[in-house]
């Protein structure tokens, strides 16, 4: 069995662009991949053509032995878009090998430690509660979920007094606890808009009175050791990781006790073999997984098969490939009847979990490539706010 083509779809996954990857065989087998949308998305088909230089001709099965190959031929370690590149080609080796033995990616991976698959729904804003109970309990009757994120922002924060921002944050997320189901879980996600550590745990222990699932992000990531200072005197949960890189960003987090949660991204990191490799280091620190994984249905699919066969799992980000939008900001784009169609068969949540499909080899889906034909590409780029003042916030 050898890699004989690649194929690479600009796709959409309703209101977002998607970069979908195959690589074909010389016996006529296809695997699947999807790359991460850090922005300039019409970049990654030209690395992904440059990497193909070091795939073609090349046995699918040996996984590490390539992903290796295309990392290390790198002069300097591969950032945001070369990892995102390789993570959707690591997607396609795993699918290749597991196919080519006619089983699941988990039983490659060590065989299933779990039975089904935990899941949040990222609602991504802060609605009004009224709003937002209407929307818990909608995805907790049709889809089972008991697990959701919104964003605690209440108030513009670089427009108003810190201190009234997370009051009004503070505020918001008591009256959400005291009008839903207090079985519910609920995170918050505060985008890595907080400059400084002392800000971060003020907005922290607000909302920790109210049990948060955890805090997710309140920094920016360049500076590794301040999340370690942040989580000195915090009283919730620190969940970080979506914007690291490799293994070695990841050690440095954990070392300095800087996240309870981990939560890297399986189309960020180069794919799940590295994203197995940090979950490892993230066990021998006591510390669970929790994916970022705000991409389309073959993404999540991907992670089933990580999350079947990781020990330190907890739970998954997930969206679902029908209804609505993205809607940070408090709009809603598209109506409720849109949906993402690369993927004929998604995995759909049951009770508030995703099942196995131990008799589907691969990634255990079907892919639908006249859908990545047909649905052109959507430009996106990310909405970054001014300060009064007129320069640019964090994003």
């Amino acid at each position: 069995m050898k890699i004989d083509r690649m194929r690479v779809f600009v796709t959409r996954d309703k209101d977002r662009p998607r970069v979908i990857v195959a690589l074909d065989t010389d016996d006529g087998l296809t695997g699947w991949g999807e790359c991460y949308n850090h922005g300039p998305d019409l970049a990654l088909p030209p690395i992904l053509d440059y990497l193909y230089n070091f795939l073609a001709g090349q046995d699918p099965s040996r996984v590490d032995y390539l992903v290796n190959y295309m990392i290390q031929q790198c002069r300097f370690p591969p950032g945001a878009l070369g990892l995102a590149a390789i993570s959707g080609l690591d997607h396609c080796l795993w699918d290749l090998a597991a196919k080519a033995r006619g089983v699941p990616v988990y039983k490659m991976l060590g065989g299933e430690v779990r039975d089904r698959i935990k899941v949040y729904a990222g609602v991504y804003t802060a609605p009004d509660v009224p709003a937002a109970k209407e929307e818990l309990d909608r995805l907790n009757t049709e889809w089972g979920f008991t697990a959701f994120k919104l964003s605690p922002w209440r108030l513009e924060l670089n427009s108003h007094r810190w201190g009234e921002v997370v009051r009004t944050s503070a505020e918001y997320f008591r009256q959400v606890r005291e009008a839903v189901d207090p079985t519910y879980e609920i995170a918050f996600d505060a985008h890595a808009k907080i400059f400084d550590v002392k800000s971060a745990r003020q907005l922290g222990n607000a909302l920790a009175p109210y049990d948060p699932l955890f805090y997710e992000e309140p920094l920016r990531p360049e500076n590794i050791e301040l999340y370690g200072d942040l989580n000195q005197g915090l009283n919730c949960t620190l969940a970080t990781g979506e914007s690291l890189y490799n293994r070695n960003e990841f050690l440095r987090l954990l070392q300095v006790k800087g996240a309870d949660l981990i939560q890297p991204d399986i189309c960020v990191v180069g794919g799940i073999s590295e994203m197995r490799r940090i979950a490892t280091l993230a066990e021998a620190h006591f510390v669970g997984v929790a994916p970022h994984n705000p991409m389309g249905p073959l993404a999540t699919a991907v992670n089933v098969h990580f999350a079947a066969a990781q020990q330190n799992f907890r739970i998954l980000e997930y969206r679902l490939p029908v209804g609505q939008c993205y809607v940070y900001g408090g709009t809603e784009v598209e109506s409720r009847e849109d949906a993402t169609r690369y993927v004929v068969d998604p995995y759909l949540p049951k009770d508030g979990y995703l099942e196995l499909r131990p008799d589907r080899p691969g990634w255990g889906v079907e892919m639908d490539e006249k859908a990545m034909e047909e649905d052109s590409y959507v430009h996106w780029q990310r909405r970054v706010p001014k300060r009064p003042d007129g320069s640019y916030a964090f994003a």
